[in-house]
């Protein structure tokens, strides 16, 4: 059978996993009147003092005191519709159509010199090694997003088995499965660092979802929200100095996720700005094109995805990076 035959069935069977649980949750929502993402308890965090990006800016190229680490955790495909926007002019010309998408799983090491090592998203928890045995995700999930074929290259308890210390915290993009999908391996009492809001936002998708969140977050203490005030340079809709040193910064991007949190990190080398899912592919950073379907609010989300974008230009020497590809060959992600 032709390459091309087989690989227009997988998407017409992959349609209709999602389309059949897009009909399911929708039905789940309207019976439930609204599903939150999470029933997870949040506390205000204490980490983190609201900023002005201005203050950012003006170490943003110095070099910091981070010691960088881009983990590649796993390899997976999903659908390229909830990943880009493919409604949006640039897509359109370029003639994108739905389909598979490879993508990675990342999660990033930050080793500060005095507050310890923190990792930003989670990676990919053991029971990855064998879904089909995973206490944490629901059949259903597991099967619309094909969890089977989740590729693993390092699981975060095999990580961490071989640092020299133990986690001083966890920041997390956002609350989508792909990013706490580690949070298992965790040890219990980690403290772990959300944006405002990621618990309560109310989505079709939460209707099935919720519950393996929750599994997810079963061994984590309440979730600690990051402090956002208002960006007195109105570029974005927050900023925090994470450390008090200019080290890390959050940055609120709202919209992928009500929460949605980027950072900058500076290192000896360089700054760093990882985006989270503002955007997830190198196609969608390089041609502006916020994500689709996977998105809480898609025009806000663009939006946010341009404040990057334009910081990105401010500082062209900073290394971006995506939430699930990498902008070139990139030697920082280290396989296992």
């Amino acid at each position: 059978m032709p390459d091309r035959m087989i690989d227009s069935r997988m998407n017409a069977v992959l349609m209709l996993r999602l389309s059949f649980v897009l009909s399911l949750s929708a039905l789940l929502a309207s019976l439930a009147g609204g599903c939150a993402a999470s029933h997870h308890p949040t506390v205000q965090g204490r980490l983190g003092t609201p900023a002005s990006s201005d203050d950012m800016l003006r170490v943003i190229n110095e070099p910091g005191p981070i010691v960088f680490e881009k983990v590649l955790a796993a390899h997976w495909t999903v659908i390229r519709s909830g990943l880009i926007n493919l409604d949006h002019p640039n897509a359109v010309a370029a003639n994108l159509e739905d389909g598979d998408e490879p993508i990675e799983i990342y999660f990033y090491v930050l080793r500060h010199p005095k507050f310890g090592t923190f990792i930003v998203d989670s990676g990919v928890e053991s029971g990855f090694r064998t879904p089909e045995s995973s206490q944490h995700v629901s059949w259903l999930v597991g099967w619309a997003m094909k969890a089977d074929q989740v590729d693993v290259q390092i699981t975060t308890a095999e990580w961490l088995a071989a640092q020299p210390e133990p986690l001083a915290g966890v920041f997390i993009t956002h609350l989508h499965m792909d990013h706490v999908m580690g949070l298992p391996d965790v040890p219990t009492g980690t403290p772990v660092y959300a944006g405002p809001g990621e618990t309560e936002a109310s989505q079709v998708l939460n209707a099935f979802t919720r519950g393996t969140i929750d599994r997810m977050l079963s061994t984590t203490s309440a979730l600690n929200e990051w402090p956002f005030a208002e960006d007195p340079a109105s570029r974005f809709a927050g900023v925090l100095d994470i450390f008090g040193d200019g080290s890390v910064w959050a940055i609120h991007v709202p919209g992928h996720t009500p929460g949605s949190t980027a950072f900058v990190v500076r290192t000896p080398q360089g700054p760093h700005l990882l985006v989270g899912d503002a955007t997830h592919t190198r196609w969608g950073w390089e041609n502006g094109v916020e994500p689709g379907s996977f998105s809480h609010n898609p025009p806000q989300s663009a939006v946010s995805l341009k404040t990057l974008l334009d910081l990105s230009a401010q500082v062209p020497e900073m290394k971006v990076h995506p939430g699930h590809q990498s902008l070139e060959d990139d030697s920082l992600a280290s396989e296992f």
